[in-house]
């Protein structure tokens, strides 16, 4: 008798003591939904319990950065963080059953995700963020950030004031449009607004727009779900300005001072090589930036050539003038000679045919024409006439000058036109 009551209260305490067993931890669904058992194939099988809806998975952009743009090559570095959405009905469990979690987190092998394929890209470096959120109802959720370069189809006919735009096209050419549909998950307007205010970079690019497009591909006689996400981005033109366009100019308007100076036209010439020279280098520094290749010039392409031919030209002009000025010189000096010469053969033919008292006083009239003509006031004016032809440079200085210089004022208002247009 003693004895049963001691086992009684033995088990009764015993039972006491035990705590009930409760679901609380996320070993618990892990263990019920019973991960450790699947095999990999089972990772990479598509959820699909209805063979005639796809399985939708909904994605959501956010453009973090522009890394890099590099018109040489072609290519665009962006960051952005790429947001994916989609159900598995196999994934289910009641959030009451363990303790109200509704929500593990898992590895991405654990269970299958879609493979993704950028069409655009040539480089990238993977996500190191490799897990998904999965939620009581079936519905998984994945959050990766991305970097990856593009190549992008650069028009560079403003540079530096240009605009480009650029597409990032998602698709998953695993499975047709009949097993898998990619679809954006918020409207473009709430997209471009969280890319702005998460926004990181502050440097020689500006994000300025996206849209998106969604549309079919057709491949190999099957249909493809692609989703394009068009970029837009601008220039920031201060540093190019700075450097190349504004010392541009400046020694253009340089080498119109010398052109329009009273140097002489030899050193005009020796400046105006200088100034030459000092544009060459910016052309280098143009060369190193600018693609290769393209269907039209830029227009500072156009703008450099144009004032280096405009810098030759008015070499040339100084040369011209400079040569009008030496073949005004010697024709002067023969014609002086020629005024010299010509009193005395007079007299010496005239000695041989006349009286030499006659001649003699014929000959110191010629002689005192010239200085008869500067006691009147009237400059002399010989054989010849070289000082209308001295008067004549001057003219055709100007003309040349006042020429060159309204071809410059329409050259930069076409370039003004075509960068702002």
């Amino acid at each position: 008798m003693q004895r049963a009551f001691i086992a009684i209260l033995t088990f009764s305490l015993g039972t006491a003591g035990a705590a009930p067993r409760h679901n609380c931890t996320y070993y618990d669904v892990v263990d019920y939904l019973n991960v450790s058992s699947h095999s990999k194939l089972h990772a990479h099988i598509l959820p699909k319990t209805n063979l005639k809806e796809p399985v939708e998975v909904k994605m959501d952009f956010m453009l973090v950065a522009i890394l890099s743009v590099v018109e040489k090559l072609q290519t665009v570095t962006f960051y952005f963080v790429l947001n994916q959405e989609w159900k598995n009905p196999f994934v289910t469990w009641d959030p009451q059953d363990f303790c109200n979690i509704s929500k593990i987190v898992l590895p991405m092998d654990a269970y299958w995700s879609p493979p993704l394929f950028i069409l655009e890209r040539v480089n990238g470096l993977n996500s190191n963020l490799e897990y998904l959120a999965i939620t009581h109802n079936g519905g998984f959720n994945s959050t990766q950030p991305f970097q990856v370069t593009l190549t992008c189809s650069l028009m560079i006919l403003k540079f530096p004031f240009d605009t480009q735009t650029c597409n990032l096209s998602i698709a998953s050419f695993l499975y047709p449009v009949a097993d898998l549909v990619m679809k954006t998950r918020r409207t473009t307007a709430e997209m471009m607004k969280t890319s702005q205010s998460y926004f990181l970079t502050d440097g020689e690019w500006k994000f300025t727009n996206l849209s998106i497009i969604e549309y079919t591909e057709e491949l190999d006689d099957d249909k493809f779900s692609v989703v394009t996400y068009v970029i837009s981005m601008e220039r920031r033109p201060t540093l190019y300005v700075l450097n190349l366009i504004l010392p541009t100019c400046a020694m253009y308007m340089l080498d119109m001072a010398v052109l329009f100076g009273p140097s002489s036209l030899e050193e005009k010439i020796s400046f105006q090589i200088a100034i030459i020279l000092g544009s060459s280098m910016l052309a280098v520094i143009l060369n190193d930036i600018l693609p290769t290749s393209s269907n039209k010039p830029p227009v500072i392409v156009v703008f450099f050539l144009g004032t280096f031919l405009l810098m030759i030209m008015a070499v040339l002009d100084t040369f011209f003038l400079l040569h009008q000025q030496h073949k005004s010189l010697r024709l002067e000096t023969v014609l002086r000679s020629f005024q010299q010469d010509v009193p005395a053969e007079l007299v010496a033919r005239a000695l041989s045919n006349q009286s030499t008292k006659h001649l003699a006083k014929e000959g110191a009239q010629l002689r005192n024409l010239p200085a008869k003509a500067q006691e009147k006031g009237q400059p002399a004016k010989p054989c010849g006439q070289p000082q209308e032809h001295d008067a004549f440079l001057p003219v055709l200085e100007k003309v040349l000058l006042y020429s060159h210089f309204f071809l410059s004022l329409g050259f930069f208002a076409i370039i003004f036109i075509k960068w702002s247009s």
